[in-house]
């Protein structure tokens, strides 16, 4: 498929989702990724059998699918030098991270200072932070300083990938509140906090912690509702770095699966002529997370000139299929008991 940006199964065994399933004991995912000027992703099964679609009577094609929720984290400026950011996550600690996260790039020694105006009361655990983060992968090495609504401001730092974070903080401390992290050239991280921005201190029991990046790494502000089922609001104003900074702004969800709300089709097609594209109903349908039947009469396909008694090939997808090229999203659907049945 031309500029098919799908994946169809995992990578490693035993390559089908045996997990999500809704008959049977697997299901097929499909990872799609319409970012970058990729039209769509589909995936496309060349039929050798069941060939006639109007044997037996039947009249309908039924798919099973589901997706994951669209993402609720965001990231805006208004006015200049305020930042609203939302996002959901488990927290911000443990093997793997669930958080929001608003990037640009340092190289080398660097810090990163702000204020904290509010954050949201989703879990007296909920964290507005200023971070330096190795890689964007949920168990990635990093440090933090970061605001809460019930537990003050706490140090946190993963020194290994994928291993479990280690963390101290200091009770009493409130929104507004300013938190600063820097990083020395020789690895050595330290999270200080001041309550006017001109007075720091130390977070109490913190102890720099050195964790061994690599020289180039990600700087900015990280929020968690510390609760997966909440949407969690944190304001950030007063945001400055130093040392090599560099990069617009950037901003995505760091180990919380979420779909962009693509639209889902289905292609069938002749051994000739062009397909007959049917599209969900729900522009949205990307987005829902429980399974769901999508019944599709076979009369469509043949308004389109499809002949039904000896289809050539079917295909899934999401995505502007035979539209212009447009930056779209990504995600990751389930599909399962994919036939075709009498009315």
């Amino acid at each position: 498929v031309p500029d098919n940006g799908a994946q169809v199964g995992y990578l490693l065994p035993p390559y089908a989702e045996q997990g999500i399933v809704h008959g049977g004991g697997q299901a097929m995912p499909l990872m799609y990724d319409n970012t970058a000027g990729v039209r769509n992703s589909e995936a496309e099964l060349a039929l050798t059998a069941l060939r006639d679609w109007t044997a037996h009577g039947v009249t309908n094609l039924s798919i099973w699918f589901r997706g994951y929720p669209g993402s609720v984290g965001s990231f805006v400026e208004g006015p200049v030098g305020t930042y609203t950011m939302t996002a959901s996550g488990t927290d911000i600690s443990g093997n793997a991270d669930e958080f929001h996260f608003a990037y640009k790039s340092l190289s080398g020694a660097g810090s990163i200072t702000a204020r904290v105006v509010s954050i949201q009361n989703t879990d007296p655990w909920a964290k507005a932070a200023v971070m330096i983060r190795e890689t964007l992968d949920p168990g990635s090495r990093h440090a933090m300083a970061c605001l809460t609504p019930g537990n003050g401001v706490a140090s946190e730092a993963r020194v290994d990938t994928d291993n479990a974070s280690i963390s101290t903080s200091q009770a009493g401390l409130t929104a507004p509140y300013w938190i600063k992290l820097e990083r020395d050239v020789a690895g050595n991280f330290s999270v200080t906090h001041s309550a006017n921005g001109t007075s720091w201190s130390p977070v109490q029991g913190a102890i720099p912690n050195r964790v061994m990046m690599s020289g180039n790494v990600y700087i900015g502000l990280a929020v968690t509702s510390h609760n997966a089922g909440v949407t969690c609001e944190a304001v950030f104003s007063n945001v400055t770095t130093t040392g090599a900074v560099t990069g617009q702004w950037m901003h995505q969800d760091i180990g919380i699966a979420a779909n962009a709300a693509e639209p889902l089709y289905v292609a069938v097609s002749n051994a000739a002529g062009s397909p007959a594209i049917v599209a969900h109903d729900d522009p949205a349908a990307a987005t829902i997370d429980t399974w769901t039947e999508w019944i599709i009469p076979l009369q469509a396909f043949a308004d389109q000139g499809i002949n039904l008694t000896n289809v050539d090939k079917i295909a899934i997808g999401l995505g502007n299929k035979g539209n212009a090229a447009a930056a779209g999203g990504s995600g990751t659907m389930f599909f399962d008991d994919i036939g075709l049945y009498r009315p």
